[in-house]
């Protein structure tokens, strides 16, 4: 297997505090990771490593062939396609959604004097046909709702046609619908053969989609367990990684959490008193 990214050894300090303590982590190509944990559990920063946004304190990190600090991440980062609520809260609300989409290529927020041809057009109106914005074209950014302004995020992300794309938390802020219609995106992009190896984080597992491959739990920094998906969310891991007790369920390929609690034998045979 070709390694995508692979960490090794790697940890990121800020003052006194680790952020990551020597994580090892390999991302093989064609392989849909998700990276789940509480808060301040360190997935953002790992995020910015595999973007080419942070370099380690220490270890070894490589990307698509090149190691961090050996190479010039401007030419590196075209070739990794990031969704992220910092990237979005950079598109001028007034921008285009077209526009929004299609400026990836230059690797700009906003349309300014650069020119673009048919088959940069061509390519930004097929991926806002698969993301299903298609109809949005023509809308400003800041007039969509959460839902659409996530969908059209990753068609950017998209555009370069990355070899490693990067999605982090795409459901946050999401009512009921908007985030199944996005988890069934993410489903039809996963289970993709075309398309690139992935990297999802999120805090819910309710949000990972059919055709993840692989999951990373992490805690305080540290990686709790990695594998094949099946195999690391179970209710022992997920437990151990929140702290609390926790029920883990999958039914028809979605994932399900709760907060498991034996019942005390008043409860059993009377129900609960409000008295």
């Amino acid at each position: 297997m070709v390694a995508v990214a692979e960490l090794a050894g790697v940890s990121v300090r800020r003052g006194a505090k680790l952020l990551l303590e020597d994580v090892d982590f390999r991302v093989d190509e064609g392989q849909r990771w998700v990276v789940i944990g509480p808060n301040g559990a360190g997935k953002t920063t790992m995020l910015q490593l595999l973007s080419a946004q942070l370099h380690p304190t220490s270890g070894v990190v490589e990307l698509l062939g090149e190691y961090l600090g050996a190479v010039d991440v401007f030419e590196l980062r075209p070739r990794i396609g990031v969704s992220s609520s910092a990237i979005a809260s950079r598109i001028p609300p007034r921008e285009a959604v077209r526009d929004v989409v299609v400026s990836a290529s230059y690797g700009v927020m906003g349309r300014w004097r650069e020119e673009y041809g048919e088959l940069d057009y061509a390519r930004a109106n097929s991926l806002m046909s698969v993301l299903h914005v298609d109809d949005l074209a023509e809308r400003t950014f800041g007039t969509l709702s959460e839902g659409e302004r996530k969908r059209v995020e990753i068609a950017r992300a998209l555009m370069t046609d990355p070899e490693l794309l990067l999605l982090d938390e795409p459901g946050a802020g999401l009512d009921l619908r908007g985030r199944e219609i996005l988890v069934q995106t993410l489903a039809a992009i996963c289970q993709d053969p075309g398309a690139p190896t992935t990297v999802l984080v999120t805090h819910h597992i309710e949000e990972i989609p059919e055709g993840v491959t692989h999951a990373l739990l992490l805690d305080k920094g540290k990686v709790v367990v990695a594998g094949p998906i099946d195999e690391v969310l179970t209710s022992e891991n997920l437990s151990a990684t929140y702290h609390m007790p926790l029920e883990i369920s999958k039914v028809n390929g979605r994932w399900a959490a709760r907060a498991y609690r034996s019942p005390s034998p008043a409860e059993s045979s009377s129900g609960l008193s409000f008295e």
